[in-house]
């Protein structure tokens, strides 16, 4: 104690301590708690749009089953590496489809092989046709025949007629085996796939009748030209374009542009070509990936402003999109622009 200090006086200033250390004890713990809580509240926060994004289950070599992702090579290709991949919805099962049910078919072709862009050229790295129909339709991704009949293309068209007719023989097939809607198909398709659409998709009469619609994403048929046989001058490329498009008729198009569509906008407008049932959707990417890259889930990532993973994330105009696609495949929605179902 100091000099002069009662015994009494020293009590009490020990008890005062130990109250303060006692307080400052449980402010402290108390501090921790709001920190730890702040902490975890920021470890397990979704990142914006996570809760609603779209993750395409991965490719099996299995059996086709609801909400299964897998490969199939077709009768046609036995002992080759030419194949497609099919995804069956969650509600999808034998015991419906052999009572008469129906389902909507999306089917989907990818993009080249681009490694900046981060597409892959094959029909497993595919996400526009799942994000569309949020695995609420069958999901097909049909290939590019590869010339030597092996395999399938990572660039262009491969063997284009063996390309066409894998189409014909393989979205009929699907809709018999697996209870597709024939009257409800559309056909998408990113980059090279989008010119896919009406490059493949309207080659002829016959495999235009497969669809009730169409949406293409980033690249349209004849809107440039390309350094390929098919793709130039470009002026004998219009000309084949606008052939292409004349099948189209009134067939629902939807037309998708990362940063604004208005090179394909004044394309189609001088092209002569009738335009009713075209819609048009400037798409906003650096709004929907403010940064690059950007993950969507472990493994699945964004790398280039080029993508068909927008469609993955929730945003206004992923849900004008899709909103889009609902109202085409919409059960019962019978109107003059859906062909007759195919047999």
């Amino acid at each position: 104690l100091p000099a002069g200090a009662s015994k009494g006086a020293g009590v009490h200033a020990a008890k005062c301590t130990a109250r303060s250390v006692q307080a400052r004890f449980f402010r402290m713990r108390r501090l921790l708690a709001i920190v730890m809580g702040f902490a975890a509240a920021l470890l397990f926060m979704p990142s914006p749009g996570a809760a609603g994004d779209a993750v395409p289950p991965p490719v099996t070599a299995g059996q086709p089953g609801p909400g299964c992702r897998v490969r199939v090579t077709p009768p046609e290709y036995p002992g080759t590496d030419v194949h497609h991949t099919l995804f069956l919805p969650t509600d999808w099962s034998e015991t419906r489809r052999n009572a008469g049910g129906r389902w909507p078919v999306i089917v989907e072709y990818a993009g080249n092989f681009h490694p900046p862009s981060g597409s892959e050229g094959t029909v497993e790295g595919a996400a526009l046709g799942y994000g569309l129909t949020r695995g609420e339709a069958i999901w097909v991704v049909l290939p590019f025949v590869r010339a030597d009949g092996r395999g399938n293309s990572p660039t262009w068209w491969g063997d284009e007629a063996a390309t066409v007719a894998y189409a014909k023989a393989n979205v009929p097939r699907i809709c018999r085996e697996f209870g597709g809607d024939p009257g409800r198909v559309m056909l998408c398709g990113f980059s090279r796939g989008a010119i896919a659409v009406s490059f493949i998709g309207l080659a002829d009469d016959e495999i235009t009748k497969l669809w009730c619609g169409l949406l293409t994403h980033d690249h349209f048929d004849g809107e440039r030209e390309w350094g390929t046989a098919w793709g130039a001058p470009l002026d004998r490329y219009r000309a084949a374009a606008r052939a292409r498009l004349t099948r189209r008729g009134s067939r629902p198009l939807l037309v998708c542009q990362a940063g604004g569509t208005a090179g394909i906008r004044r394309w189609l407008e001088s092209s002569g070509l009738p335009l009713a049932g075209v819609t048009y959707l400037d798409v906003r990417i650096a709004t929907i990936f403010p940064s690059l890259p950007h993950e969507i889930a472990p493994g699945l990532e964004v790398i280039n402003g080029h993508t068909d993973r927008w469609v993955l994330v929730d945003s206004p105009d992923t849900d004008t999109a899709r909103a889009w696609v609902k109202r085409l495949l919409a059960p019962g929605a019978e109107r003059a622009d859906r062909p007759a179902a195919v047999p």
